[in-house]
């Protein structure tokens, strides 16, 4: 699994923007291109997307205005609200164009091998989609953009678990559970790559500095866990945190639970046939 947080320092810990604040009628005619708006300009809407999406990579999420954007296509801002009503809609646009394009013929989750491994491309595929475009980690999208990038992708990760056993709304659950585990683990990653471009050193030097401190410092009768443990996971991250194990143990864990949850389901199954 790769993943390199190599992007300016964004701030995007703390969510400042979420989808589905605009309008629900024209967003999903935007993101449907169903009823195109159309201006004096030959500025096309997926150029506007486009240059909304090199702004939020350059400059961070919160710093993303219809202005920057204009300045960067290079017309007046009325030209861009004369196709995009809002800066709402536009979040939609951006999020559901970079959804469409996680996957292509050749990077389609397949179950071939098993359910198991299935997922655990998607889990990849989605790190990777959050290391390319880490302002995705400063929206909020509890309600998702309803475009065809993001319904594609919902739908081709849905697929490696039909069939299993498990019902339609757990087969939901699961894959939730799966993408909110890796946008959890790409915080912690984004944040420790932030905070080495913030003060200049990485986790290596910083916990080479600190971590013999803390160790005289902290009595181990006083705290006997946080010692040892402590100790014993500074030593292996060589650091505080680890994003990448945090991913990979955290995925670990989450695809064994669903392993004996559909084993149960189809000893059940084969229990009632018998």
């Amino acid at each position: 699994m790769d993943g390199t947080y190599s992007h300016r320092q964004q701030e995007v810990i703390t969510v400042t923007e979420r989808t589905g604040t605009g309008d629900p009628l024209q967003s999903i005619a935007l993101l449907w291109r169903t009823n195109p708006r159309t201006g004096r300009s030959s500025l096309t809407l997926d150029a506007i997307v486009e240059a909304a999406i090199a702004v939020a990579t350059e400059a961070g999420i919160d710093k993303l205005s219809m202005r920057r954007i204009a300045e960067r296509v290079g017309v007046g801002v009325m030209s861009l609200y004369q196709r995009v009503p809002g800066k709402g809609e536009l979040i939609d646009l951006m999020v559901d164009h970079v959804n469409g394009g996680v996957y292509d013929t050749a990077t389609r989750p397949d179950a071939t091998n098993g359910w198991r491994p299935a997922v655990e491309e998607i889990a990849a595929r989605n790190w990777e989609l959050f290391a390319q475009h880490p302002w995705l980690l400063g929206i909020d999208t509890t309600r998702p953009p309803l475009g065809p990038g993001t319904t594609a992708k919902y739908d081709l990760e849905l697929t490696p678990l039909v069939g299993t056993g498990l019902s339609d709304v757990e087969i939901d659950q699961v894959l939730a559970l799966v993408l909110d585990h890796v946008k959890a683990a790409s915080r912690v990653s984004l944040g420790v790559a932030e905070t080495t471009e913030a003060t200049g050193s990485d986790d290596h030097d910083w916990w080479t500095t600190a971590g013999p401190l803390l160790a005289a410092l902290i009595d181990d009768k006083r705290f006997p866990h946080a010692s040892r443990i402590g100790a014993a996971a500074g030593a292996q991250y060589d650091s505080a945190v680890d994003g990448e194990l945090q991913f990979d143990f955290g995925l670990r864990m989450i695809l064994d639970g669903v392993e004996k949850l559909i084993a149960s389901k189809q000893d059940a199954s084969q229990h009632r046939l018998g």
